[in-house]
């Protein structure tokens, strides 16, 4: 059964919301809203988007080329101003992240890439915090002030948004969204034509013109809005969803647990499952534009594994605010994290003889057991430097098909050109479902090395090899752990925050080394 929705796709043309729902008339968890909130479908003779399965060039080595050769020597070491590991990010209502900053972007992005297309298609979507709605029309009306038509999709996950630009030969895609972060976050993420985030060149030339692009003249106001997405939009993502499982796999037998975060998969998650045949409880499902991650989710898992362990074999699954996360929780109340994830699905697909390479794509910050249960299964890892961009690169280059990153962020690029937790979780649960074996047991593949994360607010990024106290203290422990361990120090790509991991055979002298290399960053950059 299909939830109604506004359907009308007019060119240059923002969705005519309602008035933005408020808390009061939001449904509780678990219950979904009245129909009367819903506008009427469009007939179907206007509906443009097909479904297919996706070709299988998103997985094989693509020869890509960035938009601009000259730019791309030395483009990953280049200096960014605005774009960090996934768009642009920030406080709403301080730079960058204002209206009229970016409405400099939209019109940008329309110039940049009404050099390749004409009268550019660009597919706006977005997450549910408030600051969306703004910042929503003035995107638009950036991009259109540039000569490109708009689609707006309303809520909808930042996969969906990657797809519908793909599927709908759009020149471009943007997602509105801060991930994970607080509700008074927000960025914006962009997709070339091909559903792929921008390569390092093209973001770099983007900066340049947003620089060179004049602010707005007046303000912005926004439109009322609510938290729908249209009907062909949602129709297209769960269906490019279902494609993914083998003909006739049902989830039927299966009790999840679903914690939405409040964001964009809100509602896409619990009604597919539910289609699949699962029973399925959810939480995190009634977003109000402030509560978005906020005491759920994916970040704070720990809700969600009470649910599970008061319903003994619950399955949970939890998503960030744009769900492009996945955490999942076993039927004991334990959560297992994009590692363990990671190791189900690519030695799964080791033992049906079906990952190219035998790789499996993660990042630096990933657990060492990972290589080992790679080993053990006739696999192996290959590393990238930190975020989901790094890790696709890599899975284009050497057409791979699975990677992604500690924090659940996992690519299938068989499927989809951009990371999905809903897609992410179908295929752990096509795994037990096939096997038959719990996910208790499953994760079981992956024997982790103890690991202690910690971050630090810093107030400027300085050169961490320009800290002399901070490289001591780091070489001091490397020293201590020897051969059996290692660490990590970096800045975050989207936050004020120095991040700093270590991982030994051993628990017990993670804190005091922790301890000992953030009091000497404090002292030089905190």
């Amino acid at each position: 059964m299909h939830h109604q929705r506004n359907d009308r796709l007019g060119h240059d043309h923002l969705v005519p919301h309602r008035p933005c729902l408020r808390l009061a008339q939001l449904p509780p968890d678990d219950r979904r809203p009245p129909r009367s909130f819903r506008p009427p479908r469009t007939p179907a003779s206007h509906l443009v988007l097909g479904v297919h399965r996706f070709p299988h060039r998103f997985w094989r080595p693509l020869r890509h080329q960035p938009l601009f050769p000259q730019l791309a020597l030395n483009s990953v070491n280049s200096p960014r101003k605005y774009f960090g590991t996934d768009g642009i990010r920030g406080t709403f209502g301080r730079d960058p992240i204002t209206p009229a900053f970016v409405w400099r972007c939209g019109r940008a992005a329309a110039e940049h890439f009404a050099a390749r297309h004409a009268s550019p298609l660009v597919i706006l979507g977005r997450d549910t915090r408030a600051s969306g709605f703004v910042l929503e029309e003035a995107l638009a009306s950036g991009l259109r002030a540039g000569g490109a038509m708009v689609r707006a999709l309303g809520v909808l996950p930042t996969a969906a948004i990657s797809l519908a630009t793909l599927r709908l030969q759009a020149a471009a895609g943007v997602m509105i969204s801060a991930s994970h972060n607080d509700a008074c976050d927000n960025g914006i993420k962009f997709f070339g034509p091909d559903g792929f985030k921008l390569d390092d060149a093209t973001e770099i030339l983007l900066e340049r013109l947003i620089d060179a692009t004049p602010a707005p003249k007046g303000t912005i106001e926004p439109r009322p809005g609510d938290f729908s997405a249209r009907t062909e939009a949602f129709d297209l993502y769960l269906d490019a969803l279902r494609a993914t499982l083998p003909p006739g796999l049902r989830l039927e037998g299966m009790r999840l647990a679903v914690d939405a975060a409040h964001g964009s998969a809100w509602e896409t998650t619990p009604q597919l499952l539910r289609e699949l045949g699962a029973e399925v409880e959810a939480i995190g499902i009634s977003p109000d534009g402030a509560n978005i991650n906020a005491a759920c989710g994916s970040l704070h898992p720990g809700v969600l594994a009470g649910r599970v362990r008061a319903r003994p074999g619950t399955i949970g699954i939890c998503h960030d605010g744009d769900a492009d996360r996945l955490i999942m929780i076993d039927e004991d109340g334990t959560p297992l994290d994009g590692d363990e994830l990671m190791a189900i699905a690519a030695t799964d697909a080791l033992r049906r003889q079906d990952l190219p390479n035998h790789t499996l794509v993660a990042t630096v910050m990933s657990n060492l057991g990972l290589e080992e249960a790679l080993a053990a299964s006739g696999g192996r890892v290959e590393r990238t430097p930190v975020g989901d961009r790094h890790v696709l690169q890599a899975l284009r280059a050497g057409g791979h098909a699975i990677g992604g990153e500690q924090s659940g962020h996992i690519l299938f690029l068989r499927h989809f050109p951009s990371g999905d937790g809903l897609l992410a979780a179908l295929q752990i649960l096509r795994v037990t479902a096939e096997t038959g074996v719990p996910l208790k047991e499953l994760k079981r593949v992956l024997r982790k090395y103890p690991q202690r994360l910690d971050a630090l607010k810093v107030h400027e990024k300085r050169p961490l090899e320009s800290l002399p106290a901070v490289q001591d203290a780091v070489r001091a422990v490397e020293a201590e752990m020897g051969p059996r361990g290692r660490v990590l120090l970096r800045y975050s790509g989207t936050e004020p925050k120095a991040r700093l991991l270590l991982e030994y055979a051993e628990a017990a002298p993670l804190e005091a080394w922790s301890r000992r290399i953030l009091q000497a960053l404090q002292a030089e950059a905190g």
